[in-house]
């Protein structure tokens, strides 16, 4: 029999996460107000960790451009920013950030300060443009950290360790990069401060595994969509920080009273892509409504900024091995919206799911391509139900509910009816089995 959730934990950390994400563009705000610069980057590959070893305020742009969707606010922003000359097609993030520039920083939730500098790695193309318009709008330095990638799909195996010579081109970046933090914050670097912020980066890690256990549980404790969103926001905006590790780690223990009783859970799903964040709850309510709940999702995979792929800084070598995780978790985030069908094939065995759900977005060619290929390489490799939708992140516009609708409905007709013949057909092994022993 399952033991209900202690009351006094329930909502905790939705509750703390949007104290602490006020706070964060609280703090932005200020720095904008005192005309203070940033640090801009991006969430897979971020290097937060040495940025604020250097204590500059920390700007997560994707982040600040899909809580203007969340909050309904992205259409003036991104048609401002097509009226300036950007093609419909291009990057929503990257639409509703120009717009931002070209208000000064305002923010629904606050004002975002200008760039004082833009760190950027090679695992999305987007990225490398993106920061060159900062370039062009303030005249920021932009640093591309190049991290080499797998060499195809099968050298990507998930958590291997990379080649010394890939580790070694990596950090001599990262060194120069120190210098240039140096120069911009008029700051000597601190290896001592960029120890203590590994060592809760760590501890971060160690939480996040205890997470995604209790995703592999059934019922799963949590839903990988919506309260996976918030989980990434907390690993990447306070990644490294005192506050991030307290949060997660009361979050594993809010999440272990659910155990049993975590989700009202009647499939068990794994989600393919970026949620629909201009209707993200009621996008989230069409699956839910039918008892589908998504137990994993490559998002968790991709965009958590290398956790959960096993490794742990070293801390007598702070930047050599700051250089080997930037590797990691970079290397590794391309490798799953790339070659993510043989982790999906783990996945489906790991969590035991029922159906995949792949949800390419208009706006976001890097997370959206080959995922036919890949559909039909798990459909090849594993009896489970398949759902291709697509809507987008950010651009309402190019959203149907209606045929979002259907397209879901009858996907879990299908899972209905792909239980009932499992259950005959376990029925008849079953009944083939006691005939034997009846002989």
């Amino acid at each position: 029999m399952s033991t209900p959730p202690t009351t006094d934990l329930t909502g905790r950390s939705a509750r703390e996460a949007k104290r602490l994400f006020g706070g964060w563009f609280d703090e932005l705000t200020a720095a904008a107000d005192a005309d203070q610069g940033a640090a801009y980057v991006f969430v897979m590959g971020s290097l937060a960790e040495l940025v604020r070893s250097f204590d500059m305020p920390i700007v997560f742009p994707e982040i600040h451009s899909l809580q203007m969707a969340v909050r309904h606010a992205a259409g003036d922003y991104l048609s401002e920013a097509e009226d300036y000359g950007y093609s419909p097609d291009v990057c929503g993030y990257v639409k509703a950030d120009v717009a931002l520039q070209l208000r000064g920083g305002t923010h629904p939730l606050g004002r975002i300060p200008r760039p004082s500098i833009a760190i950027a790695t090679n695992a999305c193309n987007t990225y490398i443009k993106w920061a060159e318009i900062w370039e062009r709008l303030h005249g920021t330095p932009v640093v591309t950290i190049d991290v080499p990638g797998s060499r195809g799909a099968h050298d990507a195996v998930f958590g291997a360790a990379p080649p010394a010579s890939d580790l070694l081109f990596v950090e001599r970046q990262i060194r120069e990069l120190i210098g240039q933090l140096e120069t911009v914050t008029g700051r000597g670097f601190d290896p001592e401060r960029l120890r203590e912020i590994l060592a809760r980066v760590n501890a971060m890690a160690d939480a996040w595994d205890r997470m995604l256990a209790l995703g592999r549980e059934r019922p799963s404790a949590y839903d990988a969509l919506t309260e996976g969103t918030t989980f990434l926001g907390m690993a990447n905006v306070f990644r490294g920080t005192a506050e991030g590790v307290t949060w997660f780690e009361q979050l594993v223990e809010e999440l272990a009273t659910r155990r049993g009783s975590g989700t009202q859970e009647q499939h068990r799903l794994l989600f393919v892509g970026v949620p629909c964040y201009p209707i993200f709850r009621r996008f989230w309510e069409l699956f839910s409504r039918w008892g589908g709940v998504f137990v994993g999702s490559t998002y968790l995979w991709f965009a958590s900024g290398g956790l959960g792929n096993g490794f742990r800084y070293r801390l007598d070598d702070p930047v050599r091995s700051l250089a080997e995780g930037v590797l990691r978790g970079v290397r590794n985030a391309t490798d799953a919206m790339l070659f993510h069908d043989a982790t999906l094939v783990r996945a489906i065995d790991e969590y035991d799911a029922d159906g995949v759900v792949y949800h390419p977005i208009k706006s976001c060619r890097t997370v959206s391509t080959g995922l036919a290929d890949s559909r039909r390489a798990v459909l090849a490799r594993r009896d489970v139900g398949c759902l291709f939708i697509e809507s987008d992140m950010m651009d309402q516009r190019v959203v149907s509910e209606a045929q979002l609708r259907n397209r879901i409905d009858a996907f879990f007709e299908g899972l209905a009816s792909r239980r009932l013949r499992l259950d005959a057909r376990d029925d008849v092994a079953e009944a083939a089995i006691a005939a034997g022993g009846d002989r």
